[in-house]
């Protein structure tokens, strides 16, 4: 028979811990009774969409390796910069596919072939001889796997946790983002010691871990699971609890005008980016600016995603296109101060990093999530499309002007554009 004490202890364990999972990190005032064991059945969706995400992030990092693939290949930086360009490609494209695929096999396989495909891109492109064979494995394999393994952790982490889907979002994305911040100079240090083939091979082998634990641990709630919401949330106004699938969705203006708003946002934000180290170098900075960036992008997926719970989600990504708008511009006239250039480059990548977590949480919100994976896959192409203009427009503008000016001004005009779509479109449940 069990020690009475054994079990009382055990039960104010399980209520402390229940407790503080839900009053520290998920930042939720109180637990009732009905919803007392959800986070302990909802945990694992965080944690597996961390090891993902932790390891596809790494991808950002792929400038660490190009000076080393130059130097052995003699390749230009124009042909190394395009396994980027196809990486955000086939992320988009792949995103919606994999949608299409998981609300038929669910998140767990869908994760899986993600993991497999991520790792096994890397490994391949550790034996590549050719510039075609590096677009194959590093570019169009490695991509694919980013856009079925970047699914998952989104759509699970926000059905278990309806309430808080922004914090949540942003948590997944922010930790995409700060993979590359890891692992990066891990890269860095581990090429000039073993070689980069060694490198990708020995990041291969972390990363199947990483996606393999994090894949078996994404999980669909049951069709029956409700959280019951604290006092303060359920006291402010929910949004549509309506399903609507993605043919009906392709027919409401509001994702049309969320698309190009998305498309307009972002691109702002890549015309930029894409020009930060030249840009930087130019005014005579040193690579701490991309650190300071990649701080901007992951504390705005995170932040805001917060504060878009809290504040609304339209309110919040008005609010930061505004400060895009003002931030930009601001960047190229106050280059030469250190401190403003700095704190301005961090407002200018948390604008960005905002757009790709809270527009996430907003697609669950106006059309619900059931049909989210494809739902947002849909709306995940504008920002694959902004990953393609938005190097090129500045590039272009670049070469053709020989100043920074017109790109960083233009920006802001883009930003303009995008919040005139975000100032018009309105909620389902709004234009009902």
């Amino acid at each position: 028979m069990r020690n009475p004490r054994t079990r009382i202890g055990g039960d104010v364990c399980d209520t402390l811990v229940t407790f503080c999972y839900y009053s520290t990190f998920l930042m939720v005032p109180a637990v009732t009774q009905a919803s007392v064991s959800a986070p302990l059945r909802r945990w694992p969706a965080l944690v597996g969409g961390g090891l993902l995400n932790v390891a596809l992030g790494t991808y950002y990092a792929w400038s660490v390796f190009i000076p080393a693939l130059e130097h052995e290949f003699h390749w230009t930086r124009t042909q190394t910069s395009l396994v980027a360009t196809i990486d955000m490609v086939m992320l988009a494209s792949m995103f919606m596919v994999a949608g299409f695929i998981q609300n038929r096999v669910g998140p767990r396989a869908v994760a899986t072939v993600g993991g497999l495909l991520f790792s096994g891109g890397l490994f391949l492109a550790s034996f590549i001889h050719t510039l075609p064979m590096l677009y194959l494995t590093w570019g169009v394999m490695l991509g694919a796997g980013l856009g079925f393994g970047y699914l998952a952790p989104i759509t699970v982490g926000s059905k278990w946790f309806p309430n808080q889907r922004g914090l949540v979002n942003g948590l997944a994305i922010g930790i995409f983002a700060a993979g590359s911040g890891i692992f990066g100079p891990v890269a860095g240090w581990a090429i000039p010691l073993i070689g980069w083939r060694a490198t990708f091979q020995a990041l291969a082998g972390l990363f199947f871990v990483f996606t393999m634990v994090g894949a078996a641990l994404m999980k669909d709630p049951p069709d029956s699971y409700q959280v019951v919401p604290s006092s303060k949330a359920a006291a402010k106004p929910r949004p549509l609890n309506v399903d609507v699938p993605t043919s009906h969705v392709l027919q409401t203006p509001s994702f049309y005008l969320l698309w190009i708003a998305y498309a307009l946002g972002t691109t702002a934000g890549t015309m930029v980016i894409s020009q930060l180290g030249p840009f930087a170098q130019s005014a005579g900075y040193t690579t701490f600016a991309f650190t300071v960036g990649a701080i901007g992008s992951a504390s705005g997926r995170f932040l805001s995603g917060w504060l878009s719970d809290h504040f609304g989600r339209l309110f919040t990504l008005r609010g930061v296109i505004v400060i895009s708008m003002i931030a930009t511009p601001s960047l190229y006239l106050w280059r030469e101060d250190p401190a403003l250039f700095y704190v301005l480059l961090f407002l200018v990548f948390y604008c960005y990093g905002t757009q790709l977590s809270v527009y996430t949480a907003l697609a669950g919100d106006f059309y619900g999530t059931k049909y989210l994976a494809t739902n947002y896959g849909l709306l995940l192409l504008a920002w694959g499309f902004a990953g393609v203009m938005g190097p090129v427009i500045g590039a272009r503008v670049f070469m053709g002007t020989g100043t920074y000016q017109y790109a960083f001004f233009g920006s802001a005009l883009l930003a303009l554009a995008a919040l005139a779509n975000l100032t018009i479109v309105r909620a389902p449940s709004a234009s009902r």
